[in-house]
C-alpha cells in the first residue's frame, strides 16, 4: 500500500512537470538517461550482455540448445525470448508464473528480433527436419526504474551479437567449446514513447512510466525498416503522433547503436 502511494505522488508530480514540457530530472522530453552497457557479462552464457539506463538495469543471457525443427519449418531453427521479473527489481513484482507485463515484453523483443530477419533461421539447421539450434534469450530485469523494453531491446541486441555457436560432437554439445559467431544481418532495437496529457517523450522513468496514459514501443533496424510496433496502456495516439513517434525512432535508435558500438569496440 505504501510503494502504491508512494508510485502515485511520484506520477502526480511527473505530470505536473511534463504539463509544462519539463522532466523531473532535467532532461529533454526525447533525451535517454546515462546508458552503461557491458558486453559478456556472464562467462556461462553462450552470450550475455548488461544494460543500465539510469536506474534500469536488465541482463540478457543466450543458451544454444539443439532441438527439433518445427513441422512447417524442417530447415529452420528459431529464437526464443523469456523475461522474468524477479521480486528484487521491484516492489510489486512478485514469485510466481510470469505475469502479463513480462509476457508482453518477452514478446516485444521476440518480435522487434524475428520480424527483422536479422537472424537467417536456415543457417541455424543442423540436420534437415531433425536438429537445429534454438537460440533461446532469456531477460533478467535486476531493476526497473522504469523502459525496460528499450533497456531489454538492447541487452538482448548485445546479446546476440557476442554470441558463439557452441561445438558439436555426434549429438552433444561441447562445453566451452565454439565452432563459430552467430551472423547478423542487422542491427533491430526498439525505442519507446510514452504520452501523459498531450505531452510525447522517451525513455520513461518508473514515476513517468506509471503516470504514462499511452504508450507505443516501434522496433526498427539501421536502413530505416520499421519491423515491430507494439501499443501499450489504455490511453490514445493521433495518427500525426504516431508519424512524429515514428520520425523520432530512427533518430533514437541510431544512438542506442552507436553507444552499443561503443560498448563492443572497448570490449575488444
Amino acid at each position: 500500500m505504501r510503494d502504491d502511494i508512494l508510485f502515485e505522488l511520484q506520477g502526480e508530480k511527473a505530470k505536473a512537470y511534463l504539463a509544462k514540457g519539463k522532466r523531473i530530472d532535467g532532461r529533454s522530453l526525447m533525451e535517454y538517461r546515462p546508458i552503461s552497457i557491458i558486453p559478456n557479462f556472464s562467462k556461462n552464457a553462450d552470450g550475455s550482455c548488461r544494460v543500465k539506463v539510469g536506474e534500469t538495469d536488465v541482463i540478457a543471457g543466450i543458451k544454444m540448445e539443439i532441438g527439433a525443427p518445427y513441422p512447417d519449418s524442417p530447415n529452420e531453427g528459431s529464437i526464443s525470448v523469456g523475461a522474468e521479473f524477479t521480486p528484487m527489481a521491484s516492489p510489486i513484482f512478485e514469485t510466481g508464473p510470469p505475469d502479463e507485463y513480462s509476457i508482453e515484453l518477452a514478446r516485444v523483443v521476440d518480435r522487434c528480433i524475428r520480424e527483422s530477419k536479422t537472424l537467417d533461421f536456415k543457417q541455424l539447421l543442423i540436420e534437415e527436419a531433425t536438429k537445429a539450434w534454438i537460440v533461446n534469450i532469456d531477460v533478467y530485469v535486476v531493476n526497473d526504474g522504469g523502459n525496460l523494453f528499450d533497456a531489454s531491446s538492447l541487452a538482448a541486441l548485445g546479446a546476440l551479437i557476442v554470441a558463439k555457436i557452441p561445438k558439436i560432437e555426434g549429438d552433444k554439445i561441447v562445453k566451452n567449446e565454439y565452432s563459430g559467431k552467430l551472423e547478423l544481418s542487422c542491427m533491430p532495437l526498439l525505442t519507446t514513447f510514452f504520452k501523459i496529457g498531450n505531452t510525447i517523450f522517451a525513455d520513461a522513468t518508473i514515476s513517468e512510466e506509471k503516470a504514462a496514459d499511452a504508450r507505443i514501443s516501434v522496433g526498427s533496424t539501421e536502413n530505416r525498416q520499421i519491423c515491430a510496433m507494439q501499443k501499450g496502456l489504455a490511453g490514445k495516439f493521433t495518427q500525426q503522433e504516431i508519424e512524429r513517434c515514428f520520425e523520432m525512432t530512427f533518430e533514437k535508435a541510431d544512438e542506442l547503436r552507436s553507444t552499443l558500438k561503443d560498448a563492443l569496440a572497448a570490449e575488444s
